[in-house]
Order: structure tokens, then sequence, then C-alpha cells
């Protein structure tokens, strides 16, 4: 019993680091996300798409696209330094208003704000498939980024100062990002697998009001992949 054991588990052994005998010219992939900016402290939920061709086996151009949604609560200390600045005397009057008792001693001044961000990124994606039972890949991330940030005061403080920096209570830009990533495919057949990955990237969004965030966003999915072999090639 106990060969009989250690024969499987060498055969197991055997097939997770066989080479890959098929590698699809095309792939494409859609998942869950999570995309968090823990400067001010957003996380959105969301979907991810991606789609790319193979022109080798361990090279790959693609386009990659999410969106998400969240929620979050600015505070001044999130701000840029050059409008920390300008909302110093405001900020000295609240602190005296809650001395004098004018407003609760535990008032903290926050604007509550739902977020919406989407992603669009083209590129290349080199891959790593020495081993049969998964697929190890990296890639830069360059791209642009768009969020658009609605605001919901809650009281007349808030309302005020979201009519000061943001009239109408809605603000939408665009910019460019960039980092790096990778995951790694777990492959279940030779068409089906189950993608796990990460990307790593700074944005300097709304760069009136905040200064530039590091983000970070997870996806895991199903991934399938057709076409012409590329393996070997």
């Amino acid at each position: 019993m106990k060969y009989k054991l250690i024969i499987c588990a060498l055969l197991l052994t055997a097939m997770a680091f066989g080479q890959q005998t098929y590698v699809g010219r095309y792939d494409v992939y859609s998942g869950f996300m999570y995309l968090s900016s823990p400067a001010i402290g957003l996380g959105e939920i969301g979907f991810h798409t991606q789609v790319g061709f193979r022109p080798t086996h361990w090279y790959s151009m693609g386009f990659d696209f999410c969106e998400g949604n969240g929620t979050t609560a600015l505070t001044p200390n999130m701000l840029n330094a050059s409008l920390q600045r300008q909302l110093a005397p405001q900020m000295a009057e609240l602190q005296q208003l809650i001395q004098a008792g004018l407003l609760p001693a535990n008032y903290k001044l926050a604007v509550p704000l739902g977020s919406r961000t989407r992603t669009f990124t083209m590129g290349p994606q080199l891959a790593f498939r020495h081993f049969k039972a998964f697929t190890i890949f990296v890639r830069p991330d360059l791209g642009a980024i768009q969020e658009v940030a609605t605001a919901h005061p809650d009281d007349l403080i808030t309302k005020t100062l979201v009519n000061n920096l943001a009239p109408g209570g809605t603000l939408s830009d665009w910019t460019y990002f960039y980092g790096f990533g990778g995951g790694v495919d777990l492959n279940l057949t030779q068409h089906f697998s189950v993608r796990v990955q990460a990307d790593f990237v700074h944005d300097n969004l709304f760069a009136n009001l905040l200064p530039g965030r590091n983000s970070v966003r997870f996806s895991i999915g199903p991934g399938m992949q057709w076409g012409r072999n590329m393996a070997g090639k």
C-alpha cells in the first residue's frame, strides 16, 4: 500500500510538472474584480474582462477592461496639501464651534462618496509554461482610468463644502495609470482554466483635490483558450 501511494504521488507530480502540449492562439477571461485604493479608504467591487492573441506560446497581446463600484468618506486629511492649506481657516472655525458646544464633541468632517471606476489597457503579457497544471504570467500595466465620484452630504457643513469643491455634487476625471501585474492560470483542461491575478498601479485622478494614489486590483474567474496550437512556437 505504501508503495502504491508513492507511485500515485509521483504520477501526480509528473502530470503537474510536464510540459504543456496545447497553447491556444486566442484566449478570453471574465471574472470577479476588487479594486482597493487604501489612501482614500475606497474599495470597489465589479467585473474584469480580458481578450488576448498569442503570436508565440510565451508572449501575447491583449485588451483589458474592468469596472467597479464602491463607497468611501472623504476627510480633510485625504486632500492634497494645497487644498488642506486653503481649508485650514474653516477647519479652525469648526474646532471653535465644537469647543463652544455648537457642534457635537465627536463631530468629524467627512463627505460620503459613491464611486464608479473603469480601466482600459492594451499591451503585452509574458507567460511561463514549464508546468502542465498551471501557467505563470507577468505584464506591465499602462492604460487609462476613469472615475465618477458622487457626493452624498449628510449635513449643512458638508453640503456647503461640496458646493464649493464640486458644484452639482458629481465629479468625473480621466487620466493614465502605470504599474505591473501578474498571476496564474490553473489549467483544468486544455481549453479551460481558473485565473487568479493582481495588479499594482499608480494614478493621479482628481489632481486638483487629491494627491496621487496607489491601487491594487484583485481578480479571479474562468478563462478559455482556443485556436491554432502555439506550443513550441
